[in-house]
């Protein structure tokens, strides 16, 4: 992360979320304060929200099942949104989607907010429903997440195993945005964690102008497919915006 004071830094509460229009050529580092940290990501173009992140492609293209350091988040036009510049982690969920209303009162119980008020335990699919209606979205727009700091592998019997012990306190992520973006976050448990008491991981993000791409870019040069993605991203930029930089 380089020296540049922080255009914004927020810490988000368990249960917490987050939405805002970031544009490109910042950068985004989260940071989790305490073990075993999850939170759910959207990203859409900020100039025309059909255009989103998608998971099919971004894992097809980079031959992966799972994100981390030189992999690139693409929409579903073959462009970057995002790309992953640095990780302590080494493994981010994309599988295994958010927690639901009818999945949060079963693992942890029923709560309300007339009854716990802010101690209610939130869901990730309200979190993100109040968040893209304050963006002029709806709930048809959404779409598959990226669950930062997660860790969900599949076995050879197809079974899903969630890894506990995958992200430790003062573990970071730092995310390139490539173009401008609505960023949805909502901190709520990814819905795979076998823990049964509402997990309660605050996690801090911090967004800061990002440096040049040098010539060696880990995730320009991971892969030919994301050396493309960026190439048709710096051509929307160009004809949109007049400009790559």
């Amino acid at each position: 992360m380089n020296s540049i004071s922080p255009v914004i830094s927020k810490i988000i509460p368990a249960g917490g979320k987050w939405s805002g229009h970031i544009s490109r050529g910042k950068q985004i580092t989260f940071t989790a304060l305490k073990d075993s940290a999850n939170v759910s990501l959207l990203l859409y173009n900020a100039n025309d929200p059909a255009e989103r992140y998608n998971m099919p492609d971004t894992l097809k293209a980079q031959h992966t099942a799972h994100l981390t350091k030189g992999n690139v988040l693409m929409s579903d036009n073959g462009r970057v949104l995002a790309s992953i510049i640095e990780d302590s982690v080494g493994w981010h969920d994309t599988i295994t989607g958010y927690t639901s209303r009818s999945l949060t009162n079963q693992k942890y119980g029923i709560t309300t907010y007339q009854n716990e008020r802010n101690d209610y335990y939130r869901s990730g699919e309200e979190n993100f429903a109040v968040e893209l209606f304050r963006n002029g979205l709806t709930t048809r727009d959404l779409s598959t997440v990226v669950n930062l700091f997660s860790k969900v592998y599949c076995d050879d019997e197809g079974d899903l195993h969630y890894v506990s012990e995958n992200c430790k306190k003062g573990d970071t992520v730092t995310l390139r945005i490539e173009m401008d973006v609505i960023l949805v976050l909502s901190n709520t448990p990814n819905p795979l964690n076998p823990n049964r008491s509402y997990p309660s991981v605050p996690v801090q993000f911090t967004i800061t102008e990002a440096e040049p791409m040098p010539e060696n870019d880990t995730c320009f040069n991971h892969r030919p497919e994301n050396r493309r993605a960026f190439e048709n991203t710096w051509e929307y930029v160009l004809l949109s915006k007049g400009g790559i930089r």
